[in-house]
């Protein structure tokens, strides 16, 4: 079974049709699947649209929280739920359309030969669409960093759509993971890696919402500039 974890905060506009074409996507699937909204307490009703979206869809799930703590919390707490269900693959998926459901059907298949598919921005045939010159230079600055520190082949450490097989989530300490903004999806890619999990790259297009607002901050760069070399020695210790 693959469930899909879709985190939601203030996503109102996006989250229907968002759950409506992986429903689609999943119809192309050969393998049971279901989609996790993971509402952080929005307060524009988000949760409520996904509960409706749930009580009318039997493959449908919603996992309330109680307030926003971040973007990793989330995964965590999604993770946590797909692997009690009993999910032998689990994905994340932005809400706002900036990855492809579609493209979720390679990341599926690439897990018959590797324990994590990575959808990336950054390999051949990979790329953005509609971003400033600053927003390419933050991301693949932010990306060459995180590879150039930690010594890592993989080139979109940063990418948030991925598909992980149980084996991986089951190993990794996920108590441990402490990035709470887009450093959670370095630490878990690394964290991967070091555990000696194969990890794959497919070339996606991401593209810019143009709904809702970005949940990008200067907090959330700013983690990924410490946690990144603080991963690197923690790794060299045998700490992770």
């Amino acid at each position: 079974m693959l469930v899909v974890c879709l985190p939601t905060y203030n996503e109102r506009t996006n989250v229907k049709p968002m759950v409506l074409a992986l429903g689609e996507v999943f119809e192309r699937l050969a393998i049971p699947c279901r989609v996790l909204v993971v509402d952080d307490g929005s307060p524009d009703g988000t949760g409520e649209i996904a509960q409706a979206l749930a009580d009318r869809h039997t493959w449908v799930d919603v996992l309330h929280r109680p307030r926003k703590e971040g973007l990793g919390r989330a995964y965590l707490a999604g993770f946590a739920h797909a692997l009690a269900a009993g999910a032998d693959l689990i994905a994340e998926i932005d809400c706002d359309f900036s990855h492809d459901p579609s493209d979720l059907t390679r990341l599926v298949a690439a897990t018959d030969n590797a324990d994590v598919a990575i959808g990336s921005r950054y390999v051949e045939g990979g790329g953005t669409r509609n971003w400033s010159l600053l927003r390419q230079a933050v991301s693949r600055g932010g990306c060459l960093y995180a590879q150039a520190i930690l010594s890592v082949g993989v080139s979109d450490l940063t990418g948030g759509f991925k598909c992980f097989r149980r084996e991986v989530l089951e190993t990794l300490p996920l108590g441990n993971v402490a990035a709470q903004g887009y450093a959670f999806q370095v630490e878990v890619t690394y964290r991967a890696i070091r555990a000696g999990f194969s990890v794959t790259e497919l070339p996606i297009v991401f593209s810019e919402r143009t709904s809702g607002r970005s949940k990008m901050s200067y907090g959330i760069v700013g983690e990924a500039v410490w946690k990144v070399p603080a991963l690197r020695i923690a790794s060299a210790r045998g700490r992770l």
